[in-house]
This record gives structure tokens, sequence and C-alpha cells, in this order.
């Protein structure tokens, strides 16, 4: 079961600092996870420059020129927040019983464990 997935709340723990241009620190919603790749894809952070050469559409609109996209990160350097202290944690999972239709099912689900000091 993945730790993190696609709409969760993540911050960068480690990198190059604010102050020195990084992005450590950051709090984003994960918008794609790379699972091949081991990275996922955080609005907000790791902006990347990508120059996309020029071209025409139907109506005759140019497209192209030089547009910002967030790049992908290693999911190693992103955390979980806790959704009660806003800060980064770690995941747990439980096995839970759940009732459904008068259906008994064995479901495991994810947990934000205690967060004590900054991870």
């Amino acid at each position: 079961m993945a730790k993190i997935k696609k709409g969760d709340l993540v911050q960068v723990v480690s990198g190059a600092k604010p102050e020195r241009g990084g992005d450590r620190g950051k709090q984003g919603k994960v918008l794609e996870v790379l699972t091949e790749q081991n990275r996922v894809i955080v609005e907000g952070v790791n902006y990347a420059t990508k120059h996309t050469r020029v071209g025409q559409t139907q109506r005759g609109t140019k497209t192209g020129g030089v547009e910002t996209i967030e790049a992908p990160i290693h999911i190693s350097n992103v955390a979980l927040v806790d959704p009660e202290t806003k800060k980064p944690t770690r995941v747990g999972h439980r096995v839970e019983e759940q009732v459904k239709d008068g259906v008994k099912r064995t479901v495991r689900v994810r947990y934000a464990k205690k967060s004590g000091k900054d991870l």
C-alpha cells in the first residue's frame, strides 16, 4: 500500500533552504505519483522552465515559448503532513473491519503517526 497518494498534502523535508533558492519546508498537494520512478509531482514545488517549439494550431494561433512546470521530486524527499498539527509525520497502516451492505470486510487504512519534532 502506498504511503503517499494523489491529493495528499506533503512537505519537502530535504534539499536546499528557501534562502538559497530551494524548496525545503514548502507544503503542497500531490498532483501525480510516478510509481516506476519513485517520484511525485507536488503543486508549487520544484519549478523547471520548459522550452517548447513554436507551432500553429488549426485556427492559426501561435503556440510555444517558455513555460514553467512542476518537475518530479523523489518520494523520499517529501513527508505526509499531519492534518491536526500541520507538521510532517510518518505514515502507518492498521487493519480494520468494515461492514458495508451487511458484508464484513477487512481493510488496510493509512493513518498519520504522532508527529513530535519536525522531520
